[in-house]
């Protein structure tokens, strides 16, 4: 099912590889993220490719850290289907961005969380979550909003002290010294590299287009994330402790992506890449516990078909 849906998502990147018009974070990319793009290069066939990897990736990921957390109690290869098949709703970002590569770090940061539970003493896992946003943030600079998680996982999981939210924050600020320093080092204009960062923050996002086709993905989609969440919210109480709490950080995780898609001009439909990881999790959960299926996937028949039209359009 993976093969099948990751082919059909991504047809349209491979048959028509072309580079995507100039965003913000191409034009003045982020330190790491310039760093990738001199290596890849121009050639958009390795574009397609680098992000093409990056989702599998990203699939693989999801379906491990259920494995090792088993939030959703079962073990399940659906969170990776899902994710895949969000992947094809915008084709202009079937290609190389920094988003995705946020991602990969937000679910590394995400592991280190969890890792934190019920951890005796200080959790230096937090300081690696820290590390990890942030490093994720010199490729993707909205990532860094998204330390907040940190904070929020720090209240869910574990008596909060601030010793553990300064270690997460000191993780944040690591990869933010280095880059400083090296640039100091070489002797590099320091306020250029600033005025990168803020660029990158809060710098306007091109408006996206939504066709029609688009729009009625999103009216199925949002329909199945609301009734996904609501019957995730009506079984909460009988779940583990662990399992509770993780879906909740996950809850924050899809609301923090949200309020920065509407509050942020920097922040476009590419956010799809982090708000598709608690979607992922969320839709697994409702199609493995729902009772009356029949309803729930025909809608995911449906959500199905109009990404294949959606993959086909791109094409033509």
């Amino acid at each position: 099912m993976i093969f099948i849906t990751i082919l059909f998502v991504w047809i349209s990147a491979f048959i028509n590889p072309v580079i995507p018009s100039v965003f913000y974070y191409d034009s003045d990319p982020m330190p790491l993220y310039a760093i990738l793009r001199i290596i890849t290069g121009s050639v958009p066939l390795v574009g397609v490719l680098f992000a093409f990897s990056l989702v599998l990736l990203m699939s693989f990921m999801l379906v491990r850290f259920n494995t090792a957390v088993f939030f959703i109690n079962e073990r399940t290869f659906l969170p990776a289907v899902i994710y895949i098949l969000l992947s094809g709703l915008f084709p202009q970002y079937q290609h190389m961005n920094p988003v995705l590569i946020g991602a990969v770090f937000l679910m590394l940061a995400a592991r280190k969380i969890m890792d934190s539970y019920r951890f005796q003493g200080v959790a230096y896992d937090l300081y690696d979550a820290g590390l990890f946003v942030g490093t994720g943030s010199l490729f993707y600079a909205d990532l860094i909003w998204f330390g907040l998680l940190i904070i929020i996982g720090i209240v869910l999981l574990r008596t909060a002290n601030f010793r553990e939210i300064l270690i997460s924050v000191l993780g944040l600020a690591t990869p933010y010294v280095l880059i400083f320093g090296l640039y100091y080092v070489l002797g590099k204009d320091i306020s250029s590299l600033l005025s990168v960062i803020q660029y990158n923050l809060f710098a306007s996002s091109p408006d996206y287009i939504f066709t029609r086709i688009t729009i009625a993905v999103l009216f199925i989609l949002g329909f199945l994330i609301f009734f996904s969440i609501f019957h995730l919210l009506s079984l909460m109480n009988a779940k583990k402790i662990k399992s509770r709490k993780t879906f909740y950080l996950f809850l924050w995780l899809f609301f923090i992506s949200g309020i920065l898609y509407v509050i942020l001009p920097s922040v476009s439909v590419e956010i799809i890449w982090i708000t598709g990881i608690p979607v992922s999790y969320f839709m697994s959960h409702y199609f493995v516990f729902i009772r009356k299926k029949l309803i729930s996937e025909l809608f995911f028949i449906l959500l199905f078909i109009l990404i294949g039209i959606v993959q086909v359009l791109a094409i033509v």
